[in-house]
């Protein structure tokens, strides 16, 4: 029996149902253990260490850069406390494009190392066989759709994924693909609303959007964006549930200004003999 279960956490079982009961599943992305705490008192249903840790904790302006000792790291950070939350890692670029058995090798690192619970890939028919090669090896997958960063080269940038019948249709197929393989679910990336609600309908599985609209299954957003980490990053698909930016630097400001001024410590942070 696993720490989850004994805990009463989130499995992949629940995940697959809420679709079937109409319940909306709710997933945030976390880098560390100090958010993974705050997290972990919250209702959330999937935790995701995203290869976005590549933007948000390392300073790339781009998720290839990430590599698989940088994904375990920070998965096993957020493993050690996180005990509710269905906990998800991302494969990071060239992680798991070479063959299967490497794809299998790779979400094992995972798992064993970084004690993540479930994977995910990004791609379609492309990484089927990945998929199936994992799962048979009892380790979930969830798969990512439309807007796929590590692709970003090849999709001319971050531009919005399954315009038109043809690419829409194509995304439907893609879809189902990934369920036949074993997906429990997909991350719907940057699709029209309209289109995101047709592949969510044409699955049994799970999609969770992220600029892809109210009716898929569930939505995810990155923690920091959410709370207002950055003041210039604001695509339209973003909700800022607080500013956290400026809270932050005042509080630093405000410390330096009294480290300066000799204002503190005072006696209330200061040892008697």
């Amino acid at each position: 029996m696993s720490r989850y279960t004994e805990k009463g956490g989130v499995t992949v079982l629940q995940i697959l149902k809420s679709k079937a009961e109409k319940k909306k599943i709710s997933a945030i992305t976390c880098y560390d253990s100090s958010f993974a705490r705050l997290i972990d008192e919250t209702d959330i249903d999937i935790v995701l260490v995203g290869d976005s840790l590549g933007n948000v904790m390392l300073g790339y302006d781009s998720t290839i850069s990430v590599t698989m000792d940088h994904m375990v790291h920070h998965v096993a950070a957020v493993s050690r406390v996180l005990k509710k939350p269905f906990l998800c890692a991302d494969m990071p670029f060239l992680s798991y494009h070479l063959s299967p058995e490497q794809a299998l090798q790779n979400a094992g690192r995972l798992v064993q190392e970084g004690g993540a619970q479930s994977v995910k890939l990004e791609g379609g028919e492309d990484v089927a066989e990945a998929i199936r090669r994992i799962t048979a090896a009892g380790i979930p997958v969830m798969a990512h759709l439309g807007l796929t960063p590590q692709s970003v080269h090849a999709m001319g940038g971050y531009r919005i994924q399954g315009r038109g019948t043809d690419a829409a249709d194509k995304l439907i197929e893609e879809a189902r693909i990934v369920e036949a393989a074993g997906a429990y679910a997909i991350v719907l990336e940057m699709v029209p609303a309209s289109v995101a609600k047709k592949v969510t309908e044409a699955v049994g599985i799970p999609t969770i959007g992220i600029g892809a609209g109210p009716d898929c299954d569930g939505q995810i957003l990155v923690l920091q964006d959410m709370l207002g980490f950055d003041d210039g990053f604001n695509p339209k698909f973003l909700k800022k549930y607080a500013n956290l930016a400026k809270t932050i630097q005042d509080s630093v400001s405000a410390y330096d200004k009294e480290v300066k001024s000799g204002t503190f410590p005072t006696a209330d942070q200061s040892f008697k003999d």
